[in-house]
């Protein structure tokens, strides 16, 4: 019996043992968990330059479409898609029998001039002696009526018949003017829609775009009107140049803001006597709109808030963090820029967020 009770003494000092073994551990596990041990780092401020970059496609400065002014016939077109002109250049030649008859319109009606002229003379000339009669009594006052009348007539005639010839002339100068199409700008041609004998519809014979200067269009958040302004330096990057980059300038500042999207349409022209910018290449403009003093905290002290697209900071100051909602800027190589948010002299913490929360209780660590 006493074996028995010995034996059971035993156990239960065995079981105590144990389960004040297990609270001194979770103790020790819970002190642990209350203080997590981060890394921290003191931020600091610098100036930061306000760039923004915007895309757009590359478009010519002045683009042209060369059309005929009444529908033609075809003869021969000159040039091809890709072909370098100056402005003035003969482009298309065009069927030209109709300024062939506008030409015979002109000689003839200036035959139909000279007999005006002739009968107008004559008629002159009986009024002339029809009004000298009748100033002595030699012809009745009807005679000198219906010379007169002639005599007006055929100056109306003539009068009419050289109306008649700049009419004409006109018209031939048009057909003339219109048997050829030439250049009016300096530049590439970027389209041909007919070949020769065809007969000109509704497209353009040709297209001839300016590629020096060329330029491109973006909006602009309507936060930086008062900061752009015509001559503006911009940097231009392209995808078909990745190594270079190109100077633009603004050109043109449009004056009203969209009142949906809150951005201004701004232009930018390019420079490019090379030629190596086309209409249609992708670009990214930069602007740089001026230097601000700005936080800039270590890019491993940025933690996004899952579910969400706001983005914190835990700032460390006297054994506890404070979680705070930042605001960022540009990312500069491992660093961000802070618009608000964190301080000038804080110390964020850069390693062990996994397990903080708003004023927990932390050891810093090195």
């Amino acid at each position: 019996m006493k074996k028995i009770f010995s034996a059971a003494m035993l156990l239960a000092a065995i079981v105590t043992t144990s389960c004040g073994g297990d609270k001194t551990d979770n103790a020790a596990a819970a002190q642990a968990e209350a203080k997590p041990q981060v890394k921290v780092a003191k931020v600091g401020s610098q100036m930061i330059a306000q760039t923004e970059t915007y895309t757009a496609t590359v478009e010519s400065d002045v683009k042209n479409n060369i059309s005929p002014n009444s529908p033609l016939r075809i003869k021969r077109i000159l040039v091809d898609v890709g072909d370098v002109v100056r402005k003035g250049q003969v482009l298309v030649y065009l069927d030209n029998s109709n300024l062939t008859q506008g030409n015979i319109q002109v000689e003839n009606q200036k035959l139909a001039i000279e007999n005006a002229r002739l009968q107008m003379e004559n008629r002159k000339v009986e009024f002339d002696r029809a009004s000298g009669l009748y100033n002595i009594g030699g012809v009745s006052k009807a005679e000198f009526d219906n010379a007169k009348l002639l005599y007006d007539q055929a100056r109306i005639a003539y009068e009419n018949a050289q109306k008649q010839l700049n009419v004409l002339k006109t018209q031939a100068a048009q057909l003339g003017e219109n048997a050829q199409l030439v250049a009016p700008i300096s530049g590439v041609v970027t389209a041909r829609n007919y070949d020769d004998g065809d007969m000109y519809a509704a497209q353009p014979v040709l297209t001839i775009e300016q590629i020096n200067p060329v330029k491109l269009l973006i909006n602009v958040s309507e936060v930086y009107y008062k900061q752009v302004s015509t001559g503006m330096p911009v940097d231009i990057t392209l995808d078909a140049y990745s190594d270079d980059v190109f100077t633009g300038k603004v050109t043109i500042v449009y004056p009203s803001i969209n009142a949906t999207t809150h951005t201004f349409p701004v232009e930018i022209t390019i420079s490019n006597p090379e030629q190596k910018v086309r209409p249609g290449m992708f670009a990214r403009a930069t602007i740089n709109f001026g230097d601000e003093q700005h936080v800039v905290v270590p890019d491993m002290a940025v933690v996004k808030q899952i579910g969400a697209g706001d983005r914190y900071v835990y700032v460390y100051k006297d054994g506890k963090v404070s979680y705070n909602k930042v605001e960022l800027g540009r990312q500069i190589g491992n660093t961000y820029e802070i618009i608000s948010g964190v301080n000038d002299g804080d110390m964020v913490v850069v390693a062990g967020q996994s397990k903080l929360a708003n004023g927990r209780e932390v050891e810093v660590i090195k």
